[in-house]
């Protein structure tokens, strides 16, 4: 069956005026948030802090909404598109690192964060994600990595790392960040290394090391 160019046109029409109202749509669910980065600043900032509170309060509704309302302002710095955190000057991008919490110190929930914890009879540096994190639109706790600290002891896996994305667990209310690593690092040793962890291997041993 051939297409005809009228049918061209009219699918390009289609195609502009469908862009045109998704335009319309985002202006609207964010005309009420910052437009400008020296503004989105400061009022993201004290977003984080009401996320830190709700999450210490386990209430997912609550933290959800306060999520979307994040990506909302950062789609709206990037003028609607959705490329928000597609380079490292992206609007997302920006506003997690601006607002990262400071090295080696806990972040609050929502931030992101560096810091060292033990667990199971082993250190671990963890890399916790943000608002803007893999996992933070889909899972109620964030996903993180952790990194060996002591490359001649035994770790979690033989490469000094391991990812724990999409964690299912029951809010629990007052956990800190540091805390919720600490758990779910114990219980992958218990669970799934069945209380043995594992000597990281020569070849890793000798990398560029945090």
């Amino acid at each position: 069956m051939s297409v005809t160019a009228e049918q061209l046109g009219f699918e390009a029409l289609l195609n502009e005026t469908d862009a045109v109202n998704r335009s319309r749509k985002i202006e609207r669910e964010t005309a009420h948030l910052p437009g400008t980065m020296s503004e989105a600043l400061p009022f993201y900032r004290v977003l984080l802090k009401q996320h830190h509170a709700v999450m210490l309060a386990a209430n997912i509704d609550e933290a959800m909404r306060l999520r979307k309302e994040a990506h909302n302002l950062v789609l709206r710095l990037n003028g609607g598109n959705k490329g928000i955190l597609a380079e490292p000057d992206s609007p997302g991008n920006v506003l997690d690192r601006e607002s990262a919490a400071s090295a080696d110190a806990t972040p609050l929930w929502g931030q992101s964060g560096s810091f060292v914890i033990e667990a199971a009879d082993m250190k671990a540096r963890i890399e916790l994600e943000g608002i803007f994190g893999i996992a933070a639109s889909s899972f109620y706790w964030p996903g993180f990595s952790a990194h060996a600290v002591e490359f001649d002891r035994p770790f979690l896996s033989a490469t000094g790392y391991r990812s724990f994305l999409g964690i299912h667990a029951e809010p629990v209310p007052g956990i800190t960040p540091e805390e919720f690593t600490r758990r779910v690092v114990e219980a992958y040793v218990t669970r799934e290394l069945k209380g043995a962890l594992v000597p990281i291997a020569e070849k890793y041993r000798n990398r560029d090391r945090r």
